[in-house]
Parts: C-alpha cells; sequence; structure tokens
C-alpha cells in the first residue's frame, strides 16, 4: 500500500481553493457511506463488552495511545480485556505496539476478531479504530481528535482530513481530546455546541525516557506518524535542542537507503539521532543501535472520569 503525506491544505484554518475543487468527491464518497450503511445490517448483541476507540480526523490522534491506557485500567481491576484491530498490511507498527502491551486479536474483519476474543474468555474488547464500522454496535465510544490539527479545514474526504461531518458528533456520548490546551476551551464550546450532553476527557503525552538524553547535544528527528507536530512539542517542551526533523508519510515503511540518508544527514550535522516508538518498530534491524528512541506515555488528566466511565460499562452486565 502507498504511504501518502497529508497535504498541507488539510489543516488551514479554512478550506481554500482545492478543498472547494474537491468538494465533488467528498460528496461522491458521503454518498457512497449512505449506501454502505443502509445496506449493511447493525450487529444488535454481542456478548462481549465492546469499547471502540477511533476518530474522526484522519490519522494522529492518540486513538492507539488511549486503547493502551483503557486496557491497563481494566486489567488494574482484574477485567480480562485484548485490542481488537482489522488487519492493514501499512499498520503493523500500531499492531507491535498494541502486542507489546496486552492480547491482540487482528483479522481482515473486526467482528471475526471479536469472535476469537469471545472463545478465548476475554470480557472485554477495545477496538483500537472503528468508528465508522458499522457492522458493529459498540457499548461504549470515544472520539479522539488532537487539540494542534483539531479538525483541520473542517471538511470531509478529500477536500479535508475528517472521515466523516463533525455534526455527527451529536450521535456520540464522549471526546477525548489529546495534546496541548492552548486551544483547548475554544474546542470546548464548539463541541457543546453541536452536543451540549457530550462528555470531555483531556490527557497529554509524557515522555518516559528524557532524562536518557543530554540538553547539551543536538539531535536530529525523523518520524513517519499521523500529527508529528504534537510529538516535536513535547521535545521542545522538555528542551532538547532539536536541530533538524524529518517528516514521512504515516506508517512510512523505512527502506536501508531512507536509514543511510538519515545517518548520513546526522554525522554530517553532528547531531544525535531520535524517533517515536511507533517509527522504531518499523525500522529495519539494520544499524538500529545508533537510533535511539522517545517512549511516551498517556496521561489523563481527570483519571478518576475515565476510569468510572469505563468501570460503569463493565457493571453493567
Amino acid at each position: 500500500m502507498m504511504n501518502l503525506k497529508k497535504p498541507k491544505f488539510w489543516d488551514y484554518k479554512k478550506p481554500n481553493i482545492l478543498a472547494y475543487t474537491l468538494l465533488p468527491l467528498s460528496f461522491l464518497l458521503k454518498l457512497i457511506q449512505l449506501l454502505k450503511i443502509k445496506t449493511k445490517t447493525k450487529i444488535k448483541k454481542i456478548k462481549i463488552k465492546t469499547i471502540c476507540v477511533g476518530n474522526i480526523y484522519i490519522g494522529g490522534t492518540g486513538k492507539t495511545s488511549l486503547s493502551i491506557k483503557i486496557n491497563k485500567l481494566l486489567n488494574k481491576k482484574k477485567i480480562k480485556s485484548c485490542f481488537i484491530k482489522k488487519y492493514h498490511s501499512n499498520q503493523i507498527d500500531e499492531q507491535k505496539l498494541l502486542e507489546n502491551n496486552g492480547k491482540l486479536f487482528t483479522s481482515s474483519k473486526r467482528l471475526d476478531a471479536i469472535n476469537h476474543a469471545m472463545t478465548d474468555g476475554y470480557q472485554v474488547a477495545i477496538l483500537d479504530d472503528g468508528l465508522q464500522d458499522n457492522s458493529i454496535n459498540c457499548d461504549l465510544s470515544f472520539v479522539c481528535f488532537n487539540n494542534l490539527n483539531w479538525i483541520g479545514n473542517g471538511l470531509t474526504l478529500p477536500s479535508g482530513p475528517l472521515r466523516e461531518n463533525i455534526e455527527n458528533l451529536k450521535k456520540y456520548q464522549h471526546v477525548f481530546l489529546i495534546g496541548n490546551l492552548e486551544n483547548l476551551e475554544n474546542i470546548k464550546n464548539y463541541l457543546f455546541k453541536i452536543n451540549p450532553n457530550i462528555n470531555i476527557h483531556e490527557g497529554k503525552y509524557i515522555p518516559l525516557n528524557i532524562e536518557d538524553f543530554d540538553k547539551k547535544d543536538r539531535y536530529l528527528v525523523f518520524f513517519g506518524i499521523g500529527n508529528h507536530g504534537t510529538f516535536l512539542n513535547m521535545l521542545k517542551d522538555y528542551d532538547l535542542n532539536i536541530t533538524k526533523d524529518l517528516e514521512f508519510p504515516d506508517h512510512y515503511k523505512y527502506t536501508n537507503r531512507d536509514l543511510d540518508k538519515i545517518l548520513k544527514l546526522s554525522k554530517d550535522m553532528n547531531c544525535k539521532i531520535l524517533t517515536t516508538e511507533k517509527d522504531y518498530l518499523r525500522l529495519n534491524k539494520y544499524k538500529i543501535n545508533k537510533i535511539n528512541y522517545i517512549k511516551s506515555d498517556l496521561k489523563i488528566i481527570d483519571e478518576d472520569k475515565l476510569i468510572s466511565t469505563i468501570y460503569e460499562l463493565n457493571a453493567n452486565n
């Protein structure tokens, strides 16, 4: 599968001429989605409890991090939970990350993966992505947004970065906002105008191994993730000297040639190399000892609120 960079105009505050030019395609895709919904039958009852962690803005919203956090909270209560992810050959990094933090079931159809989890005696299935999968009626859903990009230009694919119209938030109960707090109040006000009853949860990324890196050193940072701005801001918040940053498409599959270029550039600039954990999991083993990664954790601003939400789900059998 080809990896393409996200168009810059998607994240403009207002749509530009190119975005408006693509609107007919957006309307066509929306029509196809509506037809798919009408032809699919909703699954009325699944014996296992299901939590969907998805997004409307495509990529870089922290859904995998939130899925991992929810799994840890459930495990603390001795609740047997697992991850469900639709198999995509270009998302091996996310699959490895989930496998490193719990039991993962994958399949070309999420429902098949859920059935495998039920057979193995799991009590709760956490779906990493799948908000737009109308074959599954989840017990609890979280819509994730990154505060930095928010909804971009506000239009749906391919005119903008949204998988569905933002007004569809009327049908959801929980939103999760991840990132810095600069634009938080404006976002909250916008959300409450759409859905006055929506529950808003907040979180931010915290580096776990930042002390391993000397602030006196110069760093070349590279990444192929959905939202690189949040990662860069986190590093700058901890005063790391980022001399150069290289952006690749989301889920990018690095080649030996790519790594040779990165290594040469770092040598020429006298920089040490840093990347994300997701990118590190995608690297070839070749020359990997010269590349370090930042391990981060999602810190929940009001963890008691999130705990109450997910534990209540399991209590309502």
